[in-house]
């Protein structure tokens, strides 16, 4: 039987979210900011040449600056403010995650609750801003050493040059880190997850555009062309339902006796899903994938080749190559199971089911509830890692078979399309609970009791007299 939560969310109408008067504060505070991000990724950086640099940017595109440049909504093939985008709070993030369950203080400090949570999360600004001074000095000294067929790409290089890129760049990344707390706190939706899709969002009309473009030219078929289109369908609605998927173990609880009264033992259910990993797998594997094309391009400057090497091996990891494609199945799968078991400790688990009176039928409390939650656990991370690869391998087929343009891949490829849906699916809940909220607030205003309303009052003071 549904519960009344439930049958709220089904009864969800334009008319409650009319009147949901916080929940539109909410929604045009983040579109708001939202805005003010898509402003920042057109003004570029002080002292460069955009001209030159755009140039520079199109013989690199397909390493893992055209990467970077998706997620962050052109912002590096601009060379803006925010080309960093976000990627160093995240890295900061993975790299706290993966630290707090190796160091014992950093473990211990997350289950002190949210006074630890809070001190964890000042560590991760830290190590934010340590990451983004090393990528923005990177960056101010790589282009420095740039130049272009229309000319130098710095206009003035020196110390003062690297300086202001560190700051501008070092800056852009914490204001956006600032940008998407508030968005948490006072908009709908992750901050941070929405930064990242607005990014993937805002190259998408472009990549159509071209695929469409394609289409008119001849170069691509009508045919492939509506097949392509049916395909990226058909993986956002499996999408939609792998990341919905749950495996549950039943967990019951014994009957216990609070003072003279005896209650009932109750059930529940442990939900585990079949992607506890989320998009990590993805975005570490293309990364190692896109570092030999990197160093290659960069290692390749005016009138100097790359070593022999280093270019056997960029052709054989290139899109579409045979053992590109092993090599990226194999990467994910590894990433899967490592984050999943990151993420999640079954041992952990089983012992806070016993602190609190639970267990699973059939397996004793302690080591054999932790091994059956394991073994369950390693099965759907396996299915979950074999979902995983088939999306991200769909763009690489694309690409390799049906004649689709590396950035259209990109843009509705595996990391994006999956960032794109879950970020979809967060909001909408979000704005769903919001609006049950509303109409719970609703009923209580209506309802009879005493104090609910007037009617409840002008009732109490009559049986008062």
């Amino acid at each position: 039987m549904a519960s009344a939560a439930e049958q709220l969310a089904a009864n969800l109408n334009f008319g409650a979210f009319a009147k949901a008067e916080e929940l539109k504060k909410r929604i045009w505070f983040t579109l708001g900011a939202l805005l003010i991000y898509r402003f920042g990724t057109f003004i570029p950086l002080p002292g460069i040449d955009p001209a030159a640099f755009a140039e520079s940017f199109r013989s690199q595109s397909s390493g893992i600056l055209g990467q970077l440049n998706m997620f962050a909504g052109g912002a590096v093939e601009r060379m803006a403010i925010f080309a960093l985008n976000i990627m160093p709070y995240i890295s900061a993030s993975i790299i706290m995650q993966l630290m707090s369950s190796v160091d014992k203080r950093l473990e211990a400090l997350k289950k002190e609750g949210e006074q630890g949570r809070k001190t964890i999360n000042q560590y991760t600004r830290y190590l934010t801003v340590l990451l983004a001074s090393v990528q923005a000095y990177g960056i101010a000294v790589g282009l420095e050493g740039s130049t272009s067929s229309v000319g130098p790409i710095v206009i003035e290089p020196g110390w003062f040059f690297r300086l202001t890129t560190v700051i501008t760049l070092v800056g852009g990344t914490m204001f956006l880190m600032w940008l998407g707390e508030q968005i948490t706190a006072r908009g709908v939706g992750n901050g941070i997850s929405l930064i990242i899709f607005a990014g993937i969002v805002a190259a998408l009309p472009v990549a159509v555009a071209q695929l469409f473009e394609l289409s008119a030219q001849g170069t691509l078929s009508a045919f492939v062309l509506i097949l392509l289109l049916l395909v990226m369908v058909f993986a956002i609605v499996v999408i939609v339902f792998m990341e919905r998927a749950q495996r549950r173990l039943l967990v019951q609880y014994p009957k216990r006796q609070v003072g003279n009264r005896m209650f009932q033992g109750d059930s529940s259910h442990l939900p585990l899903k079949l992607n506890s990993a989320g998009v990590i797998p993805p975005i570490f594997a293309s990364s190692l994938l896109l570092l030999p094309i990197t160093v290659a391009q960069f290692s390749a400057g005016p009138g100097s080749t790359a070593p022999g090497w280093l270019q056997w091996v960029t052709a054989a990891l290139g899109y579409g190559q045979p053992l590109h494609m092993l090599v990226y199945v194999v990467l994910i799968m590894f990433f899967c199971f490592f984050y999943t078991a990151v993420v999640f400790n079954p041992q952990e688990t089983a012992d806070n089911l016993r602190k609190y009176g639970g267990f699973l039928p059939g397996y004793r409390p302690g080591e054999q509830t932790a091994k059956h939650i394991d073994y369950v656990l390693t099965r759907i991370t396996a299915v979950g890692a074999i979902y995983l690869a088939a999306v991200c391998l769909l763009p690489e087929l694309m690409i390799a078979n049906a004649g689709v343009p590396a950035s259209f891949g990109a843009v509705l490829g595996g990391t994006s399309l999956l960032i794109a849906v879950s970020v979809t699916m967060d909001t909408v809940a979000q704005v769903q609970s919001h609006l049950v909220a509303h109409q719970y607030e609703g009923l209580i205003q209506k309802s009879k009791l005493r104090g609910g309303g007037k009617s409840g009052s002008k009732s109490g003071s009559k049986k008062r007299k």
